[in-house]
Order: C-alpha cells, then structure tokens, then sequence
C-alpha cells in the first residue's frame, strides 16, 4: 500500500516537473530582449558573410546554405552544390531564364571548362581547378543526387531541380 502511494507521488511530482520547464521554456524565451538583439546582429553578420561569399569563390570558410546564396535574375529556381575535394559543401539558389544548367552556370561564372568531344569540360567549379590529367581527379556532375546522363552543357533546367559538381 504504502509503495502504490510512493509511486503515485513520483508521478504526480514528474509531471509538475515537466509542466514547469514547458512553462519556462515557452515563457523564458520571449520576454528576453537580449536574445532578440543578439539574432538582429546574427542577422546582419550572416547578410554581409551572404554578400561577400556572392562576389568571390566560396571556400570551407565562406560556405552557406543555399538561402543566403542567392545569384541571378529570371524565373526559374534550382539548386546549385558544389563538393570541393575535402568534401566542403556550397550550395547556391540559382535563378535563370537560360535553357541548360551549363549556359546558367557559365553565365553566372560558376563554373568553367573547355569543349570536348561530348560538350564541356568542366575543370574549374567554384574557383577550383581540378583536372584529371594532373591531378588524377575531375569533377562529377548530379541531377538530384543522381550521376548525370547528360553534359552540363546539354541538361534542361529544371525548376526545382538540385545540380551539382563533386570532386571524384
């Protein structure tokens, strides 16, 4: 009898305990006018390291998620991730009207190469410079996360899509 009764206020006390750090939780949160201000600078410095990372190729230090990689002009959206080969990931929210990931992505100086005999060669993603008969390494290109069929140069866009080049 006595450990039903035991039990019952172990249960009783666990529940007060939670009902306490749900209240505490929900209500700690927004009366802090510290936290909000430390977001607005969070905020802002993540705009400016966006900006700065837009205007020049990322590096592990500068990559950010596609929301604050925002680049070019139309009405068509897709992701664009580069693999570095450390296996540092930048992704981009491209934003075109051209008809293939390749004319996008050279218009937007994301990537570059020389034409082979099945289209582009693509040696340099992001600002870097791979190629295999030096380095022994090339870059692969993915329509979500799927090795390409077709050339950079030759794939349609399509909206929504995420492309990608990894180092291989």
């Amino acid at each position: 009898m006595q450990m039903k009764r035991w039990k019952q206020s172990l249960s009783v006390l666990v529940c007060c305990v939670l009902i306490a750090a749900t209240a505490l939780c929900t209500t700690g949160c927004n009366g802090n006018t510290e936290s909000s201000s430390t977001s607005a600078v969070e905020s802002t410095v993540t705009s400016e390291v966006a900006s700065e990372a837009a205007s020049e190729p990322a590096t592990a230090d500068t990559a950010a998620p596609a929301g604050d990689n925002v680049l070019g002009e139309g009405e068509t959206a897709f992701t664009f991730t580069v693999v570095d080969g450390d296996g540092n990931e930048t992704a981009y929210e491209i934003h075109t009207d051209k008809a293939t990931v390749g004319e996008a992505l050279l218009e937007l100086g994301l990537i570059d190469g020389e034409d082979g005999d099945y289209g582009l060669y693509v040696k340099t993603v992001n600002g870097v410079t791979v190629d295999y008969d030096t380095d022994g390494k090339y870059w692969a290109f993915y329509v979500d996360g799927e090795y390409a069929q077709t050339g950079v140069d030759s794939t349609e866009v399509t909206p929504g899509a995420n492309y990608a080049f990894k180092v291989e």
